[in-house]
Formats: C-alpha cells, sequence, structure tokens
C-alpha cells in the first residue's frame, strides 16, 4: 500500500485550520503531521519535518506563508489557500513558488485532488484547464448517505460548516420554524453517522459540501 502523502499546513484562521486537518485526515491517503498559525511557527515545524506537501496561507502574523516558502532551500510542492483571490496574489504565489493557488472555498474533493497533483510533480499554477489536470486525481468521496441529502439539508450543512450552529441562526437563515431545523438536524445525524453539529460540519467540509 502506498504511504499516505504528509501534509503541514499553516493558517491562522484556527476553526478553519482545525477542519482542514480533520477533513484530510479523514482521506485514506492523506495525513496530517504538523499545523502551524503563524510564519514563524510554520518555519519552526519545517526545520524539524519534511512534508510531501506543504499547505499554506498568505497573510499570517510574524511572517506570511509566501514569506517562508521563498526562505526554504528545497520546498517541498505548495499549494496556497487563500481567501485572496485577486491576480495580485496569484503572482506573488507563483513567484515564491507556488505549485498551486487556490481559494478557500474551494471543495474538499478539489482540494484533495489538487494535493495528489502537486505530489505527483504536476504544476497547477502553468495548467489552462484546472478541471481536466485534476481529472485523474479525483476519488469519489460521498457516501450514499451523503449521496441521499435534500438541498435543505445540504443548505444546513453549508451553514454549520461556516460557524452558523445554534437553533435560532439556522432557523432565522433558513426561514424555517425550530421544529423543522431539528428535524433536518436528526436526519442529517443519521445520514452521515455523526452525533452532534461539530461532528456533521467536519463531515461537510470533508465531502465538499460546505457550500463556500
Amino acid at each position: 500500500m502506498t504511504a499516505p502523502i504528509r501534509i503541514v499546513i499553516a493558517d491562522d484562521h484556527v476553526l478553519l485550520l482545525d477542519g482542514m486537518h480533520q477533513a484530510l485526515d479523514s482521506l485514506p491517503d492523506m495525513g496530517v503531521v504538523a499545523t502551524a498559525t503563524d510564519g514563524r511557527g510554520l518555519a519552526h515545524v519545517l526545520g524539524q519535518t519534511r512534508p510531501d506537501v506543504l499547505l499554506v496561507d498568505i497573510e499570517m502574523p510574524h511572517g506570511t506563508g509566501l514569506d517562508v516558502l521563498q526562505s526554504l532551500d528545497d520546498p517541498p510542492p505548495t499549494l496556497v489557500v487563500t481567501m485572496h483571490t485577486e491576480d495580485r496574489y496569484r503572482k506573488r504565489a507563483i513567484e515564491a513558488g507556488a505549485s498551486g493557488f487556490l481559494s478557500k472555498a474551494t471543495p474538499l474533493p478539489e482540494l484533495a485532488a489538487s494535493i495528489r497533483a502537486v505530489h505527483d510533480g504536476v504544476d497547477l499554477c502553468a495548467v489552462d484547464d484546472l478541471a481536466a489536470a485534476l481529472a485523474p486525481y479525483q476519488e469519489a468521496t460521498l457516501s450514499p448517505g451523503a449521496e441521499s441529502l435534500t438541498a435543505r439539508e445540504r443548505e444546513i450543512l453549508a451553514l454549520l460548516a461556516r460557524g452558523v450552529s445554534q437553533t435560532d441562526a439556522l432557523a432565522e437563515e433558513l426561514y424555517i420554524s425550530h421544529k423543522t431545523v431539528k428535524n433536518h438536524l436528526a436526519s442529517i445525524y443519521a445520514k452521515l453517522h455523526v452525533s452532534d453539529r461539530a461532528q456533521a460540519a467536519v463531515e461537510a467540509i470533508r465531502l465538499g459540501l460546505d457550500g463556500r
């Protein structure tokens, strides 16, 4: 069996970092070996371990992900995963030596395919058709239970993944009653084999159902 792809993630958004960590760890061909929340911590982590693939945010305290990437003599394949999707940031990422540039809104299946691709030596920054480049690296991630989620249940999962978890807030966002929210949550738990809202949010991210 091929060894899992060893991943280091750096992002100062702790909730997103934790969600990405759990989501990627749930995939059989990947494993997160370390995380960091700032540039200084990332530099320390990379001084201790050599990942197969590095995921970095751009804006972080104590040195950006690009600063750290440029400081490495022999950087691993690196995906920049950021909320800053403008061309100027993409250009900076390419100049720093990134192998790919993705939005934080990228669904997990596409993120996972991107990780597999850059690990295999593909320069995603140089391809014209990203979907075609990632096609060989896509793997089915939806269980029958996830496939059976209704449109409303997917909406609720998207909200949970964004941190909207209180019954009042969910009801207000979707213009439905508290009882209806609870009924949908019970159905979601049963279909995804989870027991609470936090687990459902993590599963939503893992399955690329966060709606971003």
